[in-house]
């Protein structure tokens, strides 16, 4: 295990290393420098300190010829039997990043009696399952979860890995990556293979979502992305597809954790699963308070969609968190897409912009989201929205 230590002799308490700690980590006792429990063991203040009293030890893993990484893999998410959406979607992509790099393309799937649900996997893209099946990962808990994932990757070598940045995969992954010692991108939103390298190119927004940074990992593998759900498209399925099932039978060791899984409570806030909607009518500020989400409802039911919203108007507790389309909400990707009272925000955008079509309805001529509207209408949402709810409520009657 890795561990910091501060040399009391060769301490004189000169504060450097306080002021270097980005955790506010280090604190002063009797003049010394006093390591906090929630030290990261980043290694900041090892440098600043001039008089070598801060050591940093760190545990090192065997360490691996890159050309010895091979292939693309797909930790799948599944509850009770039922493969997230996600997983499928990163399955259509990663066929096609495995192509590009020549190499098989693989599906990690953990959980208990899973055993006929690999077969989904196959159909989808996947020349290879890893299935894990026992009890005690009956239901989702990070350690074992991760220490078994961390395990496969050390026995075969994956090139890329990737997984659903879904509330699953944002608290597996990262742990998997601190296991393996390498990088990993969180949300992103498109992935590629660069020509010259060989690299996996993977792309998010950064910066509250006002630019798209494009991330590699050149010195460590495997490279590791998390993928929103709804920016990548899946495979049709092909049931006659071949593929290998592999079981893996690993310690028992692997499988203890310090947590106790208690209940699962599925979310009831939202009527309609917006990341799964055909269609979606969204509002945002626009629609100036809670009551007015009433039209929104109106022309969702009258099209057997969902209703959805801005950052802006969740904030402003008009609507659940469970409706919230953005950046910092749910990526939908439906085949109709009405933008009601929504500016278009940049956050706002990064979920929904691979919708088609989008319809946009508001007063400012000049508001971003025109620029991404396959139609807009500029007018006052009251007036339009009424008379567009009675127009295609008769059509689809």
């Amino acid at each position: 295990m890795s561990s910091i230590e501060v040399l009391e002799n060769l301490c004189v308490g000169c504060e450097l290393c306080v002021k270097a700690c980005l955790y506010d980590a280090i604190e002063m006792v009797d003049g010394v420098a006093v390591i906090k429990d929630n030290c990261t063991l980043c290694g900041a203040c090892v440098e600043p300190c001039k008089f070598d009293a801060i050591i940093l030890r760190k545990s090192h893993r065997e360490t691996v010829p890159l050309d010895d990484f091979k292939g693309v893999w797909v930790v799948a998410e599944q509850r009770a039997g039922e493969i997230h959406g996600v997983s499928f979607e990163l399955l259509g992509r990663g066929r096609e990043l495995a192509d590009v790099r020549g190499a098989p393309l693989a599906a990690v799937l953990l959980g208990s009696n899973v055993g006929d649900v690999s077969k989904q996997l196959i159909a989808h893209g996947a020349d290879v399952v890893y299935v894990v099946d026992d009890p005690a990962l009956e239901h989702y808990l990070d350690e074992p979860y991760a220490n078994v994932v961390a395990a496969l990757i050390d026995k075969y070598k994956p090139e890329i890995v990737l997984t659903g940045a879904t509330s699953v995969g944002r608290s597996l992954i990262p742990r998997v990556a601190i296991q393996v010692r390498t990088g990993l991108t969180a949300d992103c939103t498109a992935l590629d293979i660069d020509d010259e390298e060989g690299l996996l190119l993977q792309t998010r927004p950064a910066f509250g979502g006002n630019i798209m940074a494009t991330i590699v990992c050149p010195k460590h593998r495997p490279q590791m992305a998390t993928v929103r759900h709804k920016v990548m498209t899946a495979l049709d399925a092909d049931p006659g597809r071949k593929g290998d099932i592999v079981s893996e039978k690993l310690p028992a060791e692997l499988f203890e954790t310090s947590a106790e899984f208690v209940e699962f409570v599925k979310d009831l806030t939202s009527v309609v699963n917006i990341a799964e909607a055909d269609i979606i009518v969204s509002g945002g500020r626009g629609l100036g308070g809670p009551e007015n989400f009433e039209m929104l409802a109106g022309l969702a039911d009258a099209l057997g969609g969902a209703v959805g919203a801005s950052r802006a108007a969740v904030d402003a507790g008009w609507i659940p968190y469970s409706h919230q389309v953005g950046q910092t909400g749910k990526t939908v990707q439906p085949n109709l897409y009405f933008a009601c009272g929504i500016s278009g925000a940049v956050q706002h955008l990064a979920g929904m912009q691979s919708s088609r079509p989008i319809v946009a309805i508001n007063k400012d001529p000049d508001a971003p989201i025109f620029k991404v509207a396959t139609y807009g209408i500029v007018g006052d949402v009251f007036e339009v929205l009424p008379a567009l709810t009675k127009k295609l409520a008769a059509e689809f009657s």
